[in-house]
């Protein structure tokens, strides 16, 4: 069966694999997953992401980030944007996740990137999630 929202089931394998304390976990690749992962890295939320080739459309694997304690860095992630439920948002009406301590990742014309680089760049888009 085709799955109809492949970034929620991204988002739930992450928060998944963080509560239960895995080191890593992988996935069906795709190109908004390889971005979603890079920002993530990017931000300091995981450690590192790899895309490897098989057969089909790829292997995605994400290694998590913990602190000295074992603590996860994603506390929080929430799908806001959904296949029945599309949230699109100007760049002066993107909200600030946490008072900004949170990055919201947007889909964009110029590709997924965060609140902070479409405000600087004064680009609304598709609200796809929020990290926290």
């Amino acid at each position: 069966m085709a799955m109809s929202d492949p970034l929620a089931d991204m988002l739930t394998r992450i928060r998944n694999a963080g509560m239960a304390g895995h080191d890593s976990l992988e996935m069906p690749n795709s190109k908004i997953k390889a971005g979603m992962a890079a920002i993530l890295k990017q931000e300091g939320f995981i450690n590192d992401f790899q895309v490897s080739e098989d057969s089909k459309q790829g292997i995605l694997k994400i290694t998590l980030r913990y602190d000295d304690r074992r603590e996860r860095t994603i506390t929080g992630i929430r799908r806001r944007s959904s296949p029945g439920r599309r949230v699109y948002v100007k760049h002066d009406r993107i909200p600030k996740v946490m008072s900004g301590l949170g990055v919201a990742v947007l889909s964009t014309s110029k590709g997924v990137m965060t609140d902070k680089q479409a405000r600087e760049q004064k680009i609304g888009g598709e609200l796809l999630c929020e990290v926290w």
